[in-house]
């Protein structure tokens, strides 16, 4: 069983490490944006819930949102593992996440490093419009914010890889593997 939490900054490569590491480890990726939009056209009671709270413009509680990884969690592709993209984001989400999966809770949480100046220019590359450099710095300042607290919560857990997010995918991918493989 692999359970994983993947971290980084907005244009640390997330999404292709993401898709890499399912397909190595054969375990679903879930990210919250999808579970959130999954329970609402599933129309469970959580998502039904979520959806009143989205329409009216407000953010999801973190006892909301730990319902609908629950629900999630329990399906049948998450039984061998799980890749947690965008979640947790808070302190009580982590703790709730680690509190719902004892007494195993998770096996590690990956945060793939690149600095600043380089994830600004990844997005800067990107050419969307909703990338400005104004846009990226309050990203990267929010980021900061709610993501220390998630590495010292992890880390102090013992269930935290830094790994170097500079490289060719292939290099960070095996990085992220042997971190992941150096755990077992």
């Amino acid at each position: 069983m692999t359970r994983l939490v993947i971290l980084g900054k907005q244009g640390a490569g997330k999404g292709t490490q993401c898709a890499l590491l399912v397909n190595h480890f054969k375990i679903p990726h879930i990210s919250t944006g999808d579970m959130l939009r999954a329970a609402v056209a599933e129309g469970t009671e959580l998502g039904l819930q979520a959806k009143t709270i989205m329409e009216a413009g407000e953010l999801v509680s973190d006892d909301l949102i730990l319902g609908i990884v629950q629900e999630r969690l329990t399906q049948p592709d998450a039984e061998n593992g799980f890749l947690l993209d965008g979640f947790p984001r808070t302190d009580a989400q982590a703790q709730g996440l680690v509190e719902m999966l004892a007494p195993e809770g998770i096996d590690m949480a990956i945060d793939i490093e690149v600095p600043d100046a380089v994830v600004t220019q990844r997005m800067l590359a990107r050419g969307r419009d909703d990338d400005t450099p104004e846009a990226i710095e309050r990203r990267l300042h929010l980021y900061q914010e709610e993501t220390a607290p998630l590495l010292h919560f992890f880390s102090s857990r013992g269930a935290l890889a830094a790994v170097d997010g500079l490289g060719t995918e292939q290099e960070v991918h095996s990085r992220i593997i042997k971190a992941v493989e150096s755990r077992d």
